[in-house]
């Protein structure tokens, strides 16, 4: 990359504080500014950075007054967390690739349907009676399988696997080696002990604007459909099992596992390895701090929670408070 401070703050919609020709050609965090770099600064405990940094370019809030001579050209802009990511977000999608690969490693069907502007790249396939909508990125390796419906603008990265009948919107990101619709965990215990396996039938559906880290898995449901909804954010390595409906906009850090049926509502956030039980319905808006295990409803809407079982935040710092105080008597 390469953008001058004139030209950064047109597609940031900012100002210029400083040299409008000033060059930047690579992202640093602020602490770590060298000359030629780009910086942000949004928190303030990051403030002495400013002063200090090496960096060519640094993204501040417009409000931002500074209390020492800064030596970085300053773009001003409404919020400056934001604005980097937007601008991360320009530079990944002019590094997109397009077109199909030439090479026949990359397999496909007269009765694949690819919209305009798809890349398939070598060794990738994708089944019988698939369609795959404009500007999606399918990367080395990838399979998907026969009947999928796959969105506008979706990047699949090496090695993901998307089982036959999977429906995926517009504007999806699959991280490497991620699965989805490999059948739901059940069986069916037998009179000798053994288990029967449970066919699964249904499918996955994945909304729009969905982002599926990698080495994570999504079951297909065992009837009608595990749903992923709109902007919903799934972080590396998480199990989604079976029949399993995760509300819009919610988000999950890595190794969290929902257990099969579960309900989970709109805009939650779960921490780093939450367990959430089955057949449990979870209310909007609810947080649950890392490690949580969840083994019934929440029912109220907008509760902060954690522990294994899972009791409201206040609650579980007063509990730990008084077992700390009786483990060092």
């Amino acid at each position: 990359m390469e953008f001058t401070a004139k030209q950064l703050a047109q597609i940031l919609k900012g100002t210029v504080d400083g040299d409008e020709n000033a060059t930047a050609t690579r992202f640093s965090k602020i602490e770590h500014g060298k000359p030629g770099s780009l910086c942000f600064f949004a928190n303030p405990k990051y403030e002495q950075y400013v002063y200090t940094s090496k960096a060519t370019i640094i993204l501040v809030n417009n409000d931002f007054q500074p209390k020492e001579s800064v030596g970085a050209t300053l773009i001003r802009v409404e919020n400056a967390y934001t604005a980097i990511a937007d601008l991360l977000k320009y530079v990944s999608s002019k590094k997109r690739k397009t077109g199909r690969h030439r090479s026949l490693r990359a397999r496909f069907y007269p009765t694949t349907r690819f919209g305009k502007d798809v890349y398939v790249g070598a060794f990738a396939f994708v089944g019988h009676h698939t369609e795959v909508g404009d500007g999606t990125v399918i990367h080395e390796h990838v399979y998907i399988g026969d009947d999928c419906k796959i969105g506008k603008n979706c990047i699949f990265y090496p090695g993901v696997r998307i089982y036959p009948g999977m429906v995926i919107g517009d504007n999806v990101i699959i991280h490497a080696n991620a699965v989805i619709g490999a059948d739901g965990f059940g069986n069916v215990p037998q009179p000798d002990g053994t288990w029967e396996k449970i066919e699964h039938l249904g499918n996955v559906i994945i909304g729009n604007n969905v982002e599926i880290g990698a080495n994570t898995t999504i079951d297909r449901a065992q009837m009608e459909s595990t749903v992923i909804g709109n902007g919903v954010k799934i972080d590396n390595l998480c199990q989604i099992a079976h029949n399993v409906q995760i509300g819009d906009n919610t988000v999950m850090a890595a190794q969290c596992g929902i257990a099969g049926s579960t309900i989970i509502g709109k805009n939650c956030i779960f921490g780093g390895q939450v367990g959430i039980a089955g057949h449990i319905k979870i209310a909007d808006h609810t947080t649950l701090g890392a490690q949580a295990g969840v083994i019934g409803n929440i029912r109220k809407s907008g509760e902060v929670l954690i522990g294994s079982p899972v009791i409201p935040v206040r609650q579980y710092m007063k509990a730990y408070a008084k077992f700390k105080q009786a483990a060092e008597e």
